[in-house]
């Protein structure tokens, strides 16, 4: 396996380590923004493909989205941990986000570009980090949603029983 897959294979499992840390009911209760999110940057990839948005120039599993070590591993772990320290606190939520989406669109991107494994073609760093703080926030809005819907039965059921 070439130096750069095994990059993207150690970027995509060493969030998972994490995961411990995090705790079964907080990975449940922050799971419909992270799938959310996660959903929504495939579909997007799809559009950037054809726009040729960015290039990923090593993949880990051919014939596959090269997104996918990112998909799966920092961006799917880590919106569960900003969520998990920042939900309920929109603004501190906002914050955070800005700096994570800069810090991958600016340094990170960067960096992959020098080791070959991906580079912005058409998008501006700028506009990447514009595109990532949109889905930051649609995320919340969901996550936002799944808390109403997750908090409904329980008082549905209090209202039920005496």
């Amino acid at each position: 396996m070439k130096y750069n897959k095994w990059i993207l294979l150690v970027m995509m499992l060493v969030p998972w380590l994490s995961l411990p840390m995090l705790g079964k009911r907080n990975f449940k209760r922050y799971l419909p923004g992270a799938i959310f999110v996660i959903v929504w940057i495939s579909v997007e990839s799809i559009v950037a493909k054809r726009r040729a948005w960015w290039r990923f120039y090593e993949k880990l599993i051919p014939n596959v989205m090269g997104e996918l070590p990112l998909l799966f591993g920092p961006f799917f772990i880590g919106s569960i941990w900003i969520l998990k320290f920042t939900f309920g606190k929109f603004f501190r939520y906002l914050l955070v986000n800005l700096v994570m989406d800069v810090l991958f669109s600016y340094p990170g991107m960067y960096v992959l570009k020098r080791m070959g494994i991906a580079s912005l073609v058409r998008l501006k760093h700028y506009q990447m980090a514009i595109l990532f703080m949109a889905k930051s926030v649609l995320m919340y809005v969901v996550q936002m949603i799944a808390e109403k819907g997750r908090k409904k039965p329980k008082s549905l059921i209090k209202r039920l029983l005496p």
